[in-house]
C-alpha cells in the first residue's frame, strides 16, 4: 500500500455520513493521522470502526454546533492529539428539499448556513493554523478540500436552497483558492452526482422507479460508489494534485456533460 500522505493529518467533517466516512477510511489507509467529526454520535462511531480497521492513528470529535466555537475546539483537539493539520476536509451537505413558492425562510438560511457559512467558518480557522504552520516549514502543502454537488450546475425547482447554497460553495472554494495559494495552501471541491449515500439509498427505497432514471442519464450506466468519491478527495489531498487548485471536479458517472434535451437542435 502506497502511503501517499504518510506524516499528514487530516480532519474530516461530516465523517458521520456515507461519503464522510469513506474519505476518512480512504485517507487513514494513504498514512495520514485522521480526526473525524461529527454532530452524529452513533454514526460517528460506526465511522471511527471503520478506520479502526486501518489504522490506530485518528480521533473523533463530536462537532456538535459548526460555530466559531466548534471551529476553535476542533482544531484545538487535533493540535492535541496529532501536533498540526495539513488537510480540511468540508463535508457539512444539507439537503432542504422544498418548492420555491413553498419553501421556508428558515430552512433556506439552514441550507446556507450548514453549506456555505459552516465551511467558510472552519476553513478560515484552519487555515490561519495552516499558514502559522507554514511560516516555518519548506514548501508548505496544506489542502482543502470541499464536497460539494452537481446539484449546483443543475437547476431542481424542489431543491433550490441545496443547489443555491452548492454553488455558494463552489464559488466560496475558487474564492479561497485564490487567495490562500500564497500561503501554500491548495483549496478544491468535490461534486457530487449519483453517488451512493445513506440519504440517496434512503430515497431509492421511497421512490422505486429513480434508480432506472439516474442510470438513464448517467452515461458511465451505474450510480457510483462512496469510495470512489473518496478517490477524488484523496488525490486533490495528495502531493500528486500539487499543481492543482480552485478547481471543482465532479464525480458523476458524466451526468454533467449530458444536455437534458436529447434532441440534436441547434
Amino acid at each position: 500500500m502506497v502511503e501517499e500522505l504518510h506524516g499528514r493529518v487530516a480532519i474530516v467533517t461530516g465523517a458521520g455520513g456515507t461519503v464522510g466516512r469513506a474519505i476518512a477510511r480512504r485517507m487513514a489507509e494513504a498514512g495520514a493521522e485522521v480526526m473525524l467529526a461529527d454532530a452524529e454520535g452513533d454514526a460517528l462511531d460506526e465511522s471511527c470502526a471503520a478506520v479502526r480497521d486501518v489504522t490506530d492513528s485518528f480521533a473523533r470529535f463530536n462537532l456538535a454546533r459548526p460555530d466559531k466555537l466548534g471551529a476553535a475546539n476542533l482544531i484545538a483537539a487535533t493540535i492535541d492529539a496529532f501536533g498540526r493539520i495539513d488537510i480540511l476536509v468540508n463535508e457539512p451537505r444539507a439537503t432542504r428539499p422544498g418548492a420555491f413558492e413553498e419553501l421556508k425562510r428558515e430552512d433556506f438560511a439552514a441550507a446556507l448556513d450548514t453549506n456555505v457559512t459552516s465551511t467558510f467558518m472552519l476553513s478560515q480557522a484552519v487555515a490561519k493554523r495552516m499558514i502559522h504552520q507554514g511560516a516555518s516549514e519548506e514548501d508548505f502543502d496544506g489542502a482543502i478540500i470541499n464536497v460539494s454537488s452537481i446539484a449546483a450546475q443543475r437547476t431542481v425547482p424542489e431543491l433550490i436552497a441545496y443547489s443555491v447554497s452548492c454553488a455558494a460553495l463552489d464559488q466560496l472554494t475558487r474564492s479561497m483558492a485564490a487567495d490562500l495559494a500564497r500561503h501554500g495552501i491548495r483549496v478544491n471541491g468535490v461534486a457530487l452526482g449519483a453517488v451512493m449515500s445513506a440519504r440517496l439509498r434512503e430515497t431509492l427505497r421511497e421512490r422505486a422507479d429513480l434508480r432506472a432514471e439516474m442510470i438513464k442519464v448517467t452515461p458511465l450506466g451505474r450510480i457510483g460508489e462512496a469510495d470512489e468519491a473518496a478517490e477524488a478527495a484523496l488525490f486533490l489531498a495528495s502531493h500528486r494534485a500539487s499543481f492543482i487548485t480552485g478547481q471543482v471536479i465532479s464525480v458523476d458517472g458524466g451526468r454533467t456533460v449530458l444536455d437534458p434535451l436529447a434532441s440534436p437542435i441547434r
